[in-house]
C-alpha cells in the first residue's frame, strides 16, 4: 500500500478520534508543532525512515522529543504508530492530517508571495480577495520574495491571481520576441 493512502488512513482515524473524544484542538495544536519539528528537522526525518535504528529506539527518541510537549491522545497515537512500524510515515501522517482537518472545517488555503513584507492594510485586502476567490475562511501563509520587483501573486486553491511586476516584464519580453513587424537578417 501506498505511503500516502497509509497517511491518509491514519490521519483519518485520528481526526476521527479526536473528534469523538472533543480534543480536535489539542490534537491540532499537536499536529503543527509536529509538522514544524519535522520541517525544520531532516535529521529526525532521516531517523525515522532509516531501518538500521530499531523500532524501540525510535518510540524512545519521539517520547523523548514529544512526551511533555504534546497530548496524551497524541502521544498515544505515535505510540501505536512505532509499535505498528509506521514510524516512517508520521511526517506524511502529520501533514495528512492538517489536510484532512482544514477540508473538514471548511477552510481553503492560501498562499501569498511579495516582493516586501505586507503591511496590515495590504494583508487585509489580500485576505479579502482570498475569500472572495475561496468562498469562505482561508488560512493564510505569506512568503517575501524580491526577485518579484513590486506586486505580490497569490495562490488560493488551485487558482492564481499574479500581479507581480516580474512577471508583466516576462511577458512583454515574450511579446516582443513575436514581434512580426521587425524583419530577421
Amino acid at each position: 500500500m501506498s505511503e500516502i493512502r497509509i497517511a491518509s488512513r491514519y490521519a483519518k482515524a485520528l481526526l476521527d478520534l479526536s473528534i469523538e473524544k472533543g480534543q480536535l484542538d489539542a490534537v491540532k495544536a499537536d499536529m503543527d508543532m509536529l509538522a514544524r519539528t519535522f520541517g525544520g528537522s531532516r535529521d529526525l526525518q532521516l531517523m525515522l525512515s532509516s531501518p538500521v535504528v530499531k523500532a524501540h529506539k525510535k518510540a524512545a527518541v519521539l517520547t523523548i522529543l514529544f512526551e511533555k510537549e504534546i497530548s496524551k491522545l497524541t502521544m498515544e497515537f505515535i505510540s501505536l504508530l512505532t509499535k505498528k512500524g509506521r514510524e516512517d510515515v508520521l511526517f506524511e501522517i502529520v501533514q495528512s492530517f492538517i489536510d484532512q482537518l482544514r477540508a473538514h472545517l471548511g477552510i481553503t488555503s492560501a498562499s501569498v508571495v511579495s516582493a516586501i513584507a505586507l503591511d496590515e492594510s495590504s494583508r487585509k485586502k489580500i485576505v479579502a480577495l482570498a475569500v472572495k476567490m475561496a468562498g469562505g475562511p482561508v488560512e493564510m501563509t505569506e512568503k517575501v520574495d524580491a526577485d518579484l520587483i513590486g506586486g505580490f501573486k497569490l495562490k488560493v486553491g488551485d487558482q492564481q491571481v499574479d500581479s507581480a511586476i516580474s512577471s508583466q516584464i516576462t511577458g512583454l519580453k515574450r511579446e516582443f520576441s513575436f514581434n512580426p513587424y521587425i524583419q530577421e537578417i
